[in-house]
């Protein structure tokens, strides 16, 4: 068995990048609301992580 596609995930991701760091805030506003600040912070380095990789040009390809 193989792993997920990560150029395909990649291209998923770029696309969608707004709604999915939204939508990881919410859960960490959730997460605080519950009283779980750990998991809070998890999401927030996700999105973090995310929005980060969201903003790298990307790599050029081998040369000729």
């Amino acid at each position: 068995m193989t792993g997920p596609n990560a150029e395909a995930v990649g291209s998923v991701a770029a696309e969608h990048l707004g709604p999915l760091l939204y939508a990881l805030e919410v859960c960490a506003v959730s997460m605080d609301d519950a009283g779980r600040p750990e998991d809070a912070t998890y999401y927030r380095a996700l999105a973090s992580r995310l929005a980060e990789a969201g903003g790298t040009p990307p790599r050029a390809g081998p040369a000729g």
